[in-house]
């Protein structure tokens, strides 16, 4: 089972649409309720990144039998230095992305708490891919 999501930079109105819809299609395939909870946790992490820091991105989400593999591939300006990017409380978030009560600095770490896999690769003034995989 395949999706794609089109994320939007600045769009906090919908953040959290794909997330929304992989938590209903990964319920209606009966899968265990833990393994769900923590790809939501993720994936929402991941949007909400993407729509703080980015131009724009795409989702691409693969449910298989045995596992869920999303990548979020987005346009944006990169992490510079993403070992401090992982650590807790580090953010590059903008004074009006704080002031809506995101940019604490915890994505990348609460998206790394929540999945079996996850790989950061980034350019700098070019965006960053996450690939977020968890196994049923």
């Amino acid at each position: 089972m395949n999706f794609t999501f089109k994320v939007e930079g600045g769009d906090f109105t919908n953040a959290g649409t794909a997330s929304s819809h992989v938590k209903k299609m990964m319920k209606q395939l009966g899968v265990d309720a833990g393994i769900v909870k923590r790809t939501v946790v993720a994936l929402y992490e991941a949007e909400v990144n993407v729509v703080a820091h980015a131009f724009r991105g795409v989702i691409t989400v693969d449910i298989e039998e045995d596992k869920i593999y999303v990548k979020l591939e987005d346009e944006g300006p990169g992490i510079p230095d993403i070992s401090q990017a992982m650590q807790k409380g580090f953010s590059t978030a903008s004074p009006k992305v704080r002031e809506m009560g995101f940019g604490a600095g915890m994505g990348l770490p609460n998206i790394q708490a929540n999945t079996d896999n996850l790989v950061v690769n980034s350019e700098v003034g070019k965006g960053t891919t996450l690939e977020i995989t968890n196994y049923f």
